[in-house]
């Protein structure tokens, strides 16, 4: 398998706009978007100057096959959120979501510096739960009644890791497929930037 995590373009906009409202993708979601055209291209403008997040097409043996990102980059704390799903039905089932999972820890922690990866997950979702804790997350809340959707209230479960758990404890364990990230070259500087003043501010 050949994965690479591909910057966004312009002319991929529509594929994920359609998979994002697809129901297979929004049942695990927070929201259910109706998204038009021209919010989607506001959202990609969006994504090109918000330095707190970098979004990639996870694209599999040549074919765009889903959306995985980081948010909520916090420089200062070092720390970040990550979420991903699979838009195309064939990507599922076939441990591509290890990899993506396996690829992205990897990147927080050995290129970006960064101290602890978080994700948000609906609590019925045990699934996505455990295989983040069999790569080293931990759990680290459970919010009561969290999100309001499809008539009903869920909830939400927070899990993390630090670098030294990945490093340590994850890192080399697991076969997987390493990808080919493209970076987003100016968003991360400022990351490297500001993890060598923190170095030399004795903050690190």
């Amino acid at each position: 398998m050949v994965l690479r995590f591909c910057k966004i373009r312009r002319s991929q906009l529509e594929h994920l706009r359609l998979w994002r409202m697809s129901s297979d993708v929004t049942r695990f979601m927070f929201t259910d978007p109706d998204i038009t055209i021209e919010g989607q291209n506001k959202w990609y403008e969006g994504i090109l100057a918000d330095h707190s997040r970098m979004d990639w097409v996870i694209n599999v043996d040549g074919r765009d096959m889903g959306v995985v990102n980081l948010y909520d980059i916090d420089p200062t704390n070092r720390r970040c959120f990550w979420a991903y799903y699979l838009g195309e039905a064939e990507a599922r089932g076939r441990r591509i979501g290890t990899s993506v999972e396996l690829n992205l820890l990897d990147y927080v922690f050995r290129r970006l510096h960064l101290h602890k990866l978080c994700g948000d997950v609906f609590e019925w979702n045990d699934f996505v739960v455990k295989t983040h804790q069999k790569y080293g997350s931990r759990i680290e809340g459970r919010f009561r009644e969290h999100i309001w959707k499809s008539g009903e209230y869920h909830n939400v479960i927070r899990v993390g890791i630090l670098a030294q758990e990945w490093e340590h404890q994850v890192r080399g364990k697991f076969d997987y497929s390493r990808a080919e990230i493209e970076e987003w070259e100016e968003k991360t500087a400022r990351l490297v930037t500001s993890r060598e003043q923190q170095f030399r501010a004795g903050q690190v």
